[in-house]
Parts: C-alpha cells; sequence; structure tokens
C-alpha cells in the first residue's frame, strides 16, 4: 500500500503539500494540486482517516439518514447532500431508519461511533424523534432536519414550503372543474402532513367549498395499507371524489393501486395530483401531475447549512429555517378529456417570505 511519503515523491513536493491537497485545509496552487492528485491515482494511494482523525478530532464526514432510500424522493436529497459535503472536502454516510424511531435511535448512535462530524436527518414517522434531536445537540453534535420538522426542538431545517404548495395542487384541481377531492394523508403526527392538510383545507375555502372530514383520507406510509384504504373508500360509487391530491410519492402509489384494484383510471375517472415524481414522464401513460419538490436543492442547501455549522462551532447561531419553493408539473392525470396530451407545463411556486 502507497504511503504519504511516496505520493510526495512521485509528485515532487513535501509531505505538507499531499496533506493540504488531501484534506482541503490549505489552499495549493493548480500546478501542484494536478501534480499530487496524479501521483495519487498513479499509486492508488488512500489517506489513513481513522488514523487521522485520531490525531485531529476531525473526520471530514458527514451523516445522512433517510426512512427509504427506494423512494425516488430520498436519493435525490442524498445525491445533493453529498454534492455540497464533496465541494468542502467532506464524505458522507447514507442509511436508512425504516421509519423506525427505535432504528433510528441504532443509527444515530452507529453514526457518533464513527465520528461524523455532522448529522442530516429526515425523521422516521412516529413520535420522539424531537426529543433525540435535541439530545444530539446538547452532545455538541450539529444537525439539520430535513424535509421534516419536528415540533419543539430548536434544530436547523429545510424544507419545502408545504402550504402553499399543497395549495398549488389543489387550486389547480379545482381550476379543472372538479369540486370533490380527497386528500390522500401519511400519518398527520408528522408536521409536513398536516401543513399540506392546511394547504388544502385553505384552497378549498378559498373557492367556497367546505373542507369534510370524509375527504380526508389518513393512512400510514406503507403501500400495502394504503392501498387498501383507498380501495375500500373508492368502492363506494355514491361517496367516490372526482379527484384525488396525494401528499408524497409513497400515498400516490398506493392510491393508484387501490384505483387499479378498483378498476378506474385516471383521468377518466378521478383526477388526479400527487407530490414527488412517480414516473418518467415519456414512458407512462397517463403522465401525472406532480407537485415536485427541489429535492436535489434541499439536500445541497442543508449540508451548507451543517457545514457552517462545523465550521463555526463553538459560536453562537441563530437557527435557521429554510423553506424552498416547489413547482408544479401539470400532465395528463389531472386534464379531464385530455389523456393524450403529452405536454408538460411548469407552474413556479414563490416561497413565502
Amino acid at each position: 500500500m502507497a504511503t504519504i511519503k511516496e505520493v510526495a515523491d512521485r509528485a515532487g513536493v513535501s509531505v505538507g503539500t499531499v496533506s493540504h491537497v488531501v484534506t482541503g485545509s490549505v489552499p495549493v496552487s493548480e500546478i501542484l494540486r494536478q501534480r499530487v492528485e496524479d501521483a495519487i491515482r498513479t499509486l492508488d494511494y488512500h489517506p489513513n482517516y481513522v488514523a487521522r482523525s485520531l490525531k485531529t478530532s476531525r473526520t471530514h464526514t458527514l451523516g445522512i439518514i433517510v426512512p427509504d432510500m427506494t423512494i425516488s424522493f430520498y436519493p435525490q436529497i442524498i445525491r445533493g447532500a453529498e454534492t455540497g459535503a464533496r465541494g468542502k472536502g467532506y464524505s458522507l454516510i447514507a442509511v436508512n431508519s425504516l421509519e423506525s424511531p427505535e432504528r433510528q435511535s441504532e443509527l444515530l448512535s452507529i453514526l457518533r461511533s464513527q465520528q461524523v462530524e455532522g448529522l442530516l436527518v429526515v425523521l422516521a414517522e412516529s413520535g420522539g424523534s424531537g426529543r433525540q434531536m435535541e439530545r444530539l445537540e446538547s452532545a455538541g453534535i450539529p444537525v439539520v432536519c430535513v424535509d421534516r420538522v419536528p415540533e419543539r426542538a430548536s434544530v436547523d431545517s429545510v424544507s419545502v414550503e408545504d402550504v402553499a404548495a399543497a395549495e398549488m395542487g389543489t387550486d389547480h384541481l379545482l381550476a379543472m372543474g372538479y369540486r370533490r377531492i380527497a386528500m390522500v394523508t401519511g400519518p398527520l403526527a408528522l408536521r409536513n402532513e398536516r401543513r399540506r392538510l392546511q394547504g388544502y383545507e385553505q384552497s378549498l375555502r378559498r373557492a367556497g367549498l367546505q373542507p369534510s372530514e370524509d375527504l380526508v383520507w389518513q393512512g400510514n406510509l406503507r403501500c400495502e395499507d394504503l392501498a387498501s384504504m383507498c380501495r375500500d373508500r373508492l368502492n363506494d360509487p355514491e361517496n367516490r371524489p372526482d379527484a384525488l391530491i396525494c401528499t408524497n410519492g409513497t400515498t400516490a402509489l398506493g392510491a393508484l393501486r387501490g384505483m387499479y384494484q378498483c378498476g378506474l383510471r385516471t383521468p377518466d375517472d378521478l383526477g388526479f395530483v400527487t407530490f414527488d415524481e412517480l414516473t418518467v414522464d415519456d414512458l407512462f401513460s397517463p403522465s401525472i401531475t406532480t407537485v415536485v419538490q427541489p429535492a436535489y436543492d434541499i439536500g445541497f442547501r442543508a449540508a451548507e447549512i451543517l457545514l457552517n455549522r462545523i465550521q463555526n462551532k463553538g459560536t453562537r447561531q441563530a437557527v435557521t429555517t429554510l423553506l424552498l419553493p416547489a413547482t408544479l408539473k401539470v400532465r395528463e392525470s389531472s386534464r379531464r378529456n385530455l389523456r393524450r396530451t403529452r405536454s408538460a407545463e411548469v407552474v413556479p411556486l414563490r416561497a413565502s417570505s
């Protein structure tokens, strides 16, 4: 295995210069940096970060916990966070909580034992996460909550502007002529789910419609359970809504399965809008109208905030709450009698002040 001295000898520089290039701690001229990187590649040199961290108490590593990497929203967040981390010389460890607060607590302990310098967390759906975040903060470990924000914990966060995003999706269905619109939600214990419900209800009231408890279909975040719930609701023709809006990709997949099991199609039988992209538009029909969250930007900005916390550790800073705008991509699923229209029209959403 190559050593740092062998890299320095091949590049014709000092060991200190190689260390500066590897850690990014001190600026190095472009010519020297290129020589060092060429030598690293040629010799297949791998720095011993564990040994270095014992000397410096720095690992240049961040951790990120998400509920489920198989849901397309979360890999985009991870990719954005990784880009932000790499830009500052940090690597990123990504793990799944499986929507379990117990698993989340276990992963937090594991990542701390790996001496990560900071954490990005998409909270698990059940309670207790806020207390976990408070314990991390009191232990001096910087944390940024991503997408889901705890109720009372004073912690940095990055998410979409949930109320306005849900209003936008509901406003669109109303503009298309739908009036009996049901919302399919995840657990309302999650703040972002409640805020999306709030936006839906505000949109209905603005249109002169009274929100109905019968049209708020609260489920969990398991697709099979959601499909069963939606199938049972949709099997009643007399009380069937004329459109659905789903608060996330998991509820949307459950709702679509429930519709399929009932022999219903969108938009022939029901208008349909969801948060989060489900398909590649040019490969699936009908294409799905979507409230698109800027997942990559959410991850990137969260990493920026976390790294700023790490670099300014020990100084008092105000809590950062960043709300990013969503966009609406109008496609076939929400258009009455327009199933074969392929174009997608993008409507921007302004972030609230």
